[in-house]
């Protein structure tokens, strides 16, 4: 039985660790933190839980596909619900509800703009369809060749890889509010609306089409279902356990080095931050050098902090966007200039309004998230003005004084994100989708120098996102399973 050591336990780890162990191999995994997750972890303090990274539950069928190659079902492992409604954005003197079907969203368009919820309808007609061709043909190849962007429907389509997503929300919609709503979406891939590619408003078909989910008990429970799975396949999974050396011999992976033991292995997979994995190479061995790491566009860093409060609070839903100032600004602040945003947007979840666990009884668990630069300067003083900040424009917002109602406080920022996960700057969300970062001009899956050497997640194929990184295990898995 052949034998394969994955570093990391993040979605992409462990959805490569079931495939491998599915087609017989023999897997070991190891997490150098004392949990399972990687950024998916979880903090529970004084009857409070909160998912410390992702937040949002979308592409609910990319899930099922996973669970359902193994012939389970999500339900066999956690619950859903969907929310109702999925969001609320708060414009300052205005306050845009998304609700849980295309009915409800077009009709609050059009209560903002005469005319917009016809064009709505088709907008979002396209988006589904490039959504059917991202998810069941793109995304599913492994990024090792231009030609694989080349099918009879992406070349149908091709003009909508040169066009961005902003040129085609502007053509349809005049109110600024709506144009902003319709842009959000796709900063899960890391990049601006002005530089992602316009084929990629599938994630607006993702917001809107299919909706917004929420697993009881928090995004974790999809980390634990992964694990659990993971486990009867029989993958042994060791966390505290620190990769500091991959083993080369001749050009070809022999292995890892883990606090001080050898472990052999015919191929190892990292799901590690890649710049990081590489590092734990000799320089030989390494494909990419510091000066093409620098050069690239990476998605932002964040400012989160978890909070406590002793009230249920008024105004609020599960999932909250604050863009009562400009957009455009902060996005420039967070890849053109990169800076501590003079004005920042952000997000608020509160899970406790949709579900009682994640709070003690008249409690309210808020994650409030602000995306940054990465690579900024980090220091409790910035973190303590930046929640002042945001705290008083949320009074403001939702009319009332939660900020004399928080128990606790806890944040995580640039030095976490390095500090923890060896992220590249500290990013949170990998490496951005702009044109000359899709597929095959990302980070390749396999080592061009290591025979036997593979790489996974958020900073090579498909890109940044849950959804995707399940789907990365996958790919990565193939290219070995082919080979055997």
């Amino acid at each position: 039985m052949k034998k394969v050591v994955i570093i990391g336990s993040g979605f992409s780890s462990l959805s490569a660790s079931c495939y491998m162990a599915k087609a017989g191999f023999d897997v070991e995994l190891f997490e150098k933190n004392d949990t399972v997750g990687g950024r998916a972890r979880q903090l529970v303090k004084d009857g409070f839980t909160f998912d410390i990274g992702p937040s949002w539950y979308w592409m609910p069928d990319i899930f099922d596909k996973f669970f359902a190659d193994f012939d389970k079902k999500t339900s066999d492992y956690y619950q859903l619900d969907k929310l109702s409604p999925a969001y609320k954005i708060f414009f300052g003197d205005d306050v845009i509800t998304i609700g849980d079907c295309m009915d409800k969203i077009c009709q609050e368009f059009e209560r903002i703009e005469a005319g917009s919820g016809a064009h709505l309808k088709k907008f979002i007609a396209k988006a589904q369809e490039n959504y059917d061709i991202a998810i069941n043909k793109v995304v599913l190849r492994p990024g090792l060749s231009p030609f694989e962007l080349v099918t009879k429907e992406t070349v149908l389509r091709v003009d909508q890889f040169f066009k961005t997503i902003s040129s085609e929300v502007r053509k349809r919609f005049k109110n600024p509010k709506l144009i902003s709503t319709l842009e959000f979406p796709v900063l899960f891939l890391g990049a601006k609306p002005s530089k992602t590619p316009s084929f990629y408003s599938f994630m607006n078909f993702a917001d809107f089409g299919l909706g917004t989910w929420h697993p009881r008990g928090g995004m974790y429970e999809i980390i634990k279902a992964m694990k659990n799975l993971a486990e009867e396949l029989g993958v042994k999974i060791h966390t505290n356990s620190p990769v500091d050396v991959i083993n080369v011999s001749n050009g070809k992976v022999k292995g890892i080095s883990s606090k001080g033991e050898n472990i052999e292995a015919d191929y190892v997979i990292s799901g590690a931050d890649y710049h990081h994995s590489e590092t734990l190479l000799k320089k030989e061995y390494r494909q990419y050098s510091e000066s093409y790491w620098s050069k690239k566009t990476y998605a932002p860093s964040s400012l989160l902090f978890y909070v406590g409060f002793d009230k249920k609070l008024n105004n609020i839903e599960h999932h909250n966007l604050f863009f009562d100032t400009d957009f455009e600004k902060h996005a420039q602040e967070i890849y053109d200039d990169p800076q501590w945003p003079s004005n920042p947007l952000f997000y608020v979840n509160f899970p406790s309004v949709t579900d009682a666990s994640m709070a003690p009884d008249g409690c309210e668990t808020g994650f409030f998230l602000i995306p940054i630069a990465p690579g900024l300067e980090d220091t409790p003083q910035l973190r303590a003005q930046y929640f002042d900040i945001i705290i008083d424009r949320f009074d403001k917002h939702t009319k009332q004084n939660a900020k004399k109602s928080i128990i606790f406080k806890e944040s995580f920022c640039v030095n976490d994100f390095i500090e923890q996960y060896n992220s590249y700057k500290g990013n949170a969300y990998g490496m951005a989708n702009t044109l000359k970062q899709t597929a095959f001009l990302r980070p390749s899956l396999k080592s061009g120098k290591v025979k036997n050497l593979y790489f996974t997640g958020q900073l090579t194929v498909p890109g940044p996102g849950v959804p995707p990184s399940l789907i990365s295990g996958k790919l990565v898995s193939d290219l070995i399973i082919k080979k055997n």
